[in-house]
């Protein structure tokens, strides 16, 4: 069932309806219904994967948990080396736990997402040497979102074995934590120790909750029925036949596809968010204004936020993270970006896109590390003007810092952006042919910002200005969000008389600018498939 739907239109006030109808203590059996209900409208049979899941992961955090309490118990009487021998033991039997709630959840991701690629990739390597091997084709569809809910439940088993959250003794309410409906098919990835605690409580009704929830998926869905669907016409009519469009075509596409992703994958998360805060939960951004980062670690610390910060909390620090020396920080970011690249599909183009942004930080840190070595006078004398008032003659002052971030972010976008031509791009190859056609940059070919051609990929000139006119929208809201200002909440201050009349006005340019797909048919969302 998607966001972007009819059927959702309908679902949703019935779910939060009866939610708040109902008994405090019959809430979570609905909500755990209703969030079956949603995953299984797009194949019922693969919620017994969701429901594998959880049983595995909600019986490994029991397990855990009588393991710390038999340790606390081992420590009554006894010598010493017995007490030691005995907490060896228990350790030794939680990581097994660990690793054995690991390795069950990851099977499965493996064999519906990877498994087609690794004997592609051993049939290859094998006939490098001149052997061929066959392998079975995996024929199976991929399930919805099941990276998202693998790593969400495998968070919680390494969260109770830190000893960070408490072990869930209440399989229902554990399972609704697996599989909230909101973020169950495209993220946030939501930590234990945010939406379980949230989970255990009852809320009632909030009017104003509700209210700013039904802001935020207002804005969700300006973001992908009139942007990010709108930009996808153009992108796909370019990249779909790049042999013809070429050149400044295809770098206007790509440029386009950057915020396509972005207002297609935010949009989502938004909706996602503004639907849980009626239900009175909580759920952590997911990005946070990430082009107007000047740096390409900037970007990531605000785009996807949940996945980066999962990827750093589970596997970057587990791996020493910064504290074991340069050489051995920089090969930690490279595995944490190509596992990353390698987590959004199944393909060499992904982990060709991660190790493109790992190397891509790499090589900032390594500038800015030559530039603080050079310069260490001129940073001395530039604390001392901060505090004195006056200008040293390498200060820049607002203007120059300001045209220095500018032209930070604009470096940052065209080194993302073209990593995004591997992301968006069917395989290696194609991605390789698109970046040889789009070098074929003539000072004639930007006629077509005059001529009309520009508006022959699939927009016409009233599509196309719309778009960039709700870009602008789209980039004065996230210079408000930089500077602080949360909008929806600017709104929500206003009397009675202004509030009904923009939210009636964005209702309105929602469903009159709105597209659903080329054909104005449901459009998914792009991250459905990872």
């Amino acid at each position: 069932m998607l966001f972007n739907s009819v059927n959702f239109l309908i679902f949703f006030p019935i779910v939060v309806s009866v939610y708040f109808l109902i008994p405090g203590r019959l809430r979570q059996y609905w909500l755990l219904m209703a969030s079956y209900y949603f995953y299984m409208c797009w194949n019922a049979k693969y919620a017994v994967l969701i429901f594998f899941s959880t049983m595995v992961t909600w019986v490994s955090g029991l397990l855990l948990d009588r393991c710390r309490d038999g340790g606390s118990d081992s420590g009554n009487g006894g010598c010493n080396s017995s007490e030691s021998e005995g907490r060896k033991k228990l350790t030794v039997r939680r990581e097994l736990i660990v690793a054995g709630s690991f390795i069950l959840n990851l099977s499965v991701l493996f064999w519906f997402k990877y498994a087609n690629f690794a004997f592609d990739t051993m049939e290859k390597l094998f006939s490098a040497v001149h052997i061929t091997l066959q392998l079975p084709a995996v024929d199976v569809l991929l399930p919805v979102g099941i990276s998202f809910y693998t790593f969400q439940a495998l968070s919680y088993t390494m969260d109770v074995y830190r000893g960070e959250i408490y072990a869930e003794k209440d399989f229902f309410r554990y399972a609704l934590f697996v599989s909230f409906f909101p973020q169950l098919v495209a993220g946030p990835i939501e930590r234990s120790k945010n939406l379980l605690r949230q989970l255990a409580k009852t809320t009632e009704f909030n009017y104003e909750r509700a209210r700013e929830g039904m802001l935020l998926m207002l804005w969700g869905y300006f973001l992908k029925l009139v942007l990010a669907d709108r930009i996808a016409i153009f992108v796909d009519t370019a990249y779909n036949n790049y042999a013809v469009y070429t050149g400044w075509y295809l770098v206007a596409a790509t440029m386009l596809f950057a915020m396509q992703i972005y207002c297609d994958f935010s949009g989502y998360s938004v909706i996602a968010i503004g639907a849980a805060k009626i239900l009175g939960i909580d759920l952590m951004e997911n990005f946070d204004a990430p082009y107007l980062s000047n740096s390409v670690a900037g970007f990531w610390r605000h785009w996807h936020i949940s996945l980066t910060s999962w990827f750093k909390d589970y596997l970057y620090i587990p791996l020493g993270g910064s504290r074991c020396g340069k050489v051995r920080k920089y090969i930690n970011k490279m595995i944490v970006f190509l596992a990353s690249g390698l987590w959004h599909g199944a393909s060499i183009s992904f982990v060709v896109w991660g190790g493109l942004n790992g190397l891509y930080q790499i090589i900032e840190e390594l500038g800015a590390e030559l530039l603080k070595s050079a310069k260490p006078k001129a940073t001395v004398n530039a604390a001392a003007s901060k505090y004195s008032g006056t200008r040293t003659p390498g200060d820049p002052g607002w203007i120059g810092a300001a045209a220095k971030w500018l032209l930070g972010c604009i470096i940052t976008f065209i080194l993302v952006d073209f990593s995004w031509i591997f992301f968006r791009a069917n395989g290696c190859r194609e991605a390789l042919l698109i970046i040889r056609h789009m070098a074929d940059l003539r000072l004639q070919g930007l006629s077509m910002l005059t001529d009309g051609s520009l508006y022959l990929c699939g927009l016409d000139r009233a599509n196309f200005l719309l778009m960039l006119a709700a870009l602008l929208v789209l980039l004065a809201a996230d210079i408000c969000k930089k500077r602080g200002i949360v909008l929806r909440r600017v709104v929500l201050r206003q009397v009675l008389p202004v509030r009904c009349i923009l939210f009636t006005a964005a209702v309105c340019a929602v469903l009159t600018f709105g597209v659903w797909g080329p054909a104005f048919s449901e459009a998914n969302f792009i991250y459905f498939q990872f």
